[in-house]
């Protein structure tokens, strides 16, 4: 069996990290990204760590001859499927820029996978299809529903999958959701580089104690958490690009089925502040401002399944996030930017 596997966003934060994990596994990952969430960058550091050059496609998921040939050319014998757009915020306000690259890219990635004959895929989901959680912590098969632009594109892509594997069942496929991914790799060459302000926690965290932004804003402290704020579930990077790598092993028989890659575990807003003050000895001024339209109080794992299924479970405790964050950050105070 090839061990050859197509990334697509391979050149994101998520699919670099996931690229080093299966090439510490053996296996040969096929990086396909066209930048526009990325950087070219991230090959240059991938090249360092390993001391080879990345096997590198530029190119777009709404490309299907393209996906095609790459997938014949390299003899990929499975996807993991990370490209997409991923901001709720700007979902909201550029819905036919989500629908047409997440949903419609996607179509025309598995069209080009089946046309090629490679059935077996991994993809990127998220823990918001699950909405505001009716009970924590989240186990996967808890009603989906999502209030954002981004998170109904997540859920039209499984549906499409489901609908897919329930026409063929030949296909072998995992949808992983993701909870709250941080930290970097512990070189310090690679990690999370927003494009523009950041919508997620740490990366706002970590510019703000870098000196790239004045200070953090928290949206809200009247959520019924304990310090609040709100609540999530944050998990290393690596703990998750090495769930990719467990999951490879559910490829060897047909099926579709979701699984939640998380901790179990719940941090507020202003715990991972204390806890990033602490591991970098940086301060980390703050403001709390209103609420954001559709954030939730709380969003936690039941990581279970995962632990049953494919043999894994988070390792990664909160101050190595933070430390790990921090080490990247202050190694690159402006990401990949010179």
């Amino acid at each position: 069996m090839s061990k050859n596997i197509l990334v697509t966003g391979g050149a994101g934060y998520i699919g670099s990290h996931t690229y080093v994990e299966l090439k510490e596994a053996g296996y040969t990952p096929v990086i396909l990204d066209n930048f526009s969430n990325s950087s070219s960058g991230v090959l240059e550091r991938l090249n360092q760590l390993f001391q080879q050059e990345p096997i590198f496609v530029e190119g777009d998921i709404r490309d299907p001859d393209l996906i095609e040939r790459t997938l014949k050319e390299y003899q990929c014998e499975s996807v993991i499927h990370f490209a997409g757009y991923k901001a709720v915020g700007e979902s909201m306000a550029e819905p036919l820029k989500y629908y047409e690259v997440n949903v419609g890219g996607s179509e025309r990635l598995l069209s080009a996978m089946r046309n090629a004959n490679v059935k077996k895929l991994i993809f990127s989901s998220s823990a918001t299809v699950y909405g505001d959680p009716q009970q924590l912590p989240i186990p996967e098969d808890h009603p989906l529903s999502t209030a954002s632009v981004y998170g109904q594109t997540k859920l039209m892509v499984e549906e499409m999958l489901r609908a897919l594997y329930a026409s063929d069942p030949e296909w072998s496929i995992c949808i992983l959701r993701y909870f709250n991914p941080v930290g970097a790799h512990l070189s310090g060459l690679i990690g999370e580089d927003p494009s523009d302000i950041p919508n997620n926690l740490m990366p706002f965290i970590s510019q703000t104690a870098v000196g790239r932004r004045e200070k953090l804003s928290v949206f809200g402290n009247d959520y019924d958490t304990p310090d609040g704020t709100g609540v999530r579930d944050y998990i290393h990077v690596v703990d998750l690009a090495k769930g990719h790598v467990a999951a490879l092993e559910l490829m060897a028989k047909p099926q579709c089925t979701a699984v939640n890659l998380g901790t179990g575990n719940g941090i507020s807003v202003l715990e991972m502040v204390r806890a990033f003050e602490s591991a970098s000895g940086q301060n980390v001024p703050y403001e709390i401002t209103a609420r954001r339209p559709g954030d939730i109080a709380s969003c936690y794992a039941d990581a279970s399944k995962a632990e049953a299924l494919i043999g894994w479970k988070a390792t990664k405790t909160l101050e190595d996030m933070c430390v790990d964050t921090w080490r990247w950050q202050s190694q690159n105070p402006n990401g990949y930017k010179p």
